[in-house]
């Protein structure tokens, strides 16, 4: 035990026994000895505790100085480096371990990413969260320069996320800027390749084709590269920014082929109402000459008919049918002179029938009948005569 402590214990000693121990030095050494013994504090519980207490409180303040853990979110990989070599082989989501000084782990983000190529003043959106770069960046319009050296501004957005498996060899041989380095570097030299065969008026007409070439060869230009550190989701063409004189002639010359093919349009529909009418006209007139067809057909066969009609009666007539006809009608004439006894009767010459017939039952008219009688029986026996 201290010496003070010693000389605490002796002056609380009783008188007699201060002056026993005074006489003989051994028992006031045996004294000390036995308080030695008997009021140490070495062999207390808490005395052997205290060494362990304090080694875990350096353990827990260097742990918690040092912090050798990292948590691997979903949709990050993490890259164990050794003394500044990187493991191939990356960390999954969780909870990792390593050794402070020697190790470490950087975390990287894996998820899909997004590059706009743009003049639009928008915000730049991260992992607030982790203070990495973000998932959303923003780079300036590309500019070109087309066929015949006019520049022109191209608008892209391409989306593409870091490949895990070969997080950490990307990581090693192109640096925490891999994204400048692969995706725009490409995006860059493949859009000026492929809008420099153009001239800016044909651009707006060869869009989706100029949009089809830039994905293509962005993504064939990226996959080539060792060990395809990205991979390439989309190219998306957005935006094609001509020279304002370019996009007026362009203009110009879309108005003047509106015109000219509302001009044509109008000259189809009048083509059109032309042959409608002369379809209509040849309609009537196929018409009209088809009624005439059918009315001259018509009056053609009843002539024939007639014809044949009046072949037949003309066969079948023979003298002894006429001379039959003629008896039946002077027949006739003697029963209407038994009503009429003033009527006349002429026989036409050769005795063909219908004979004349005049009523002279008026007196007045008797001379003048008479008269128109002889000259019309005149008339009828001159070519008898003349036979």
């Amino acid at each position: 035990m201290p010496a003070d402590m010693n000389d605490y214990f002796k002056k609380k000693k009783p008188n007699g026994t201060n002056n026993s121990n005074k006489g003989n030095g051994n028992n006031g050494g045996g004294g000390l000895k036995m308080n030695n013994t008997g009021g140490g504090g070495g062999n207390t519980p808490m005395g052997k505790a205290m060494p362990w207490i304090i080694t875990l409180g350096v353990i827990g303040f260097a742990f918690i100085s040092f912090k050798p853990f990292t948590i691997i979110n979903s949709g990050e990989v993490g890259i164990k480096v050794n003394t500044g070599k990187f493991e191939q082989k990356p960390l999954d989501a969780g909870l990792h371990f390593f050794i402070p000084v020697l190790q470490k782990i950087i975390p990287v983000n894996t998820r899909i990413r997004l590059i706009t190529y743009s003049d639009l003043s928008t915000g730049e959106l991260g992992d607030d969260y982790r203070g990495f770069e973000g998932g959303l960046r923003r780079n300036p319009a590309i500019t070109v320069l087309d066929k015949r050296g006019l520049t022109v501004n191209i608008d892209l957005a391409v989306q593409y996320r870091l490949k895990a498996e070969s997080a950490p060899a990307t990581i090693e041989k192109w640096g925490s800027s891999w994204e400048e380095k692969i995706i725009n570097s490409k995006v860059r030299e493949v859009v000026r390749d492929v809008v420099g065969q153009y001239t800016a008026e044909q651009l707006p007409e060869m869009r989706n084709q100029i949009a089809a070439s830039i994905e293509v060869k962005v993504k064939e230009s990226v996959d080539t590269l060792p060990n395809k550190p990205v991979i390439l989701t989309s190219v998306e063409l957005r935006t094609i920014n001509l020279p304002p004189k370019i996009k007026d002639q362009i203009e110009r010359v879309q108005i003047a082929k509106q015109d000219v093919t509302i001009a044509e349009q109008q000259k189809e529909k009048a083509k059109q109402q032309a042959q409608k009418a002369a379809e209509v006209a040849r309609g009537v007139a196929e018409k009209n000459r088809i009624e005439a067809q059918g009315e001259a057909d018509k009056i053609r066969i009843e002539a024939q008919e007639q014809a044949k009609a009046n072949q037949l009666i003309s066969s079948s007539l023979t003298a002894q049918l006429i001379e039959l006809e003629q008896i039946k009608t002077q027949g006739k004439f003697n029963e209407a002179l038994k009503v009429n006894r003033n009527a006349q009767i002429f026989l036409t010459p050769g005795g063909a029938v219908p004979n004349i017939w005049v009523d002279s039952k008026n007196k007045s008219n008797s001379s003048i009948d008479k008269t128109n009688t002889e000259n019309m029986v005149s008339r009828m026996e001159v070519p008898q005569n003349g036979n």
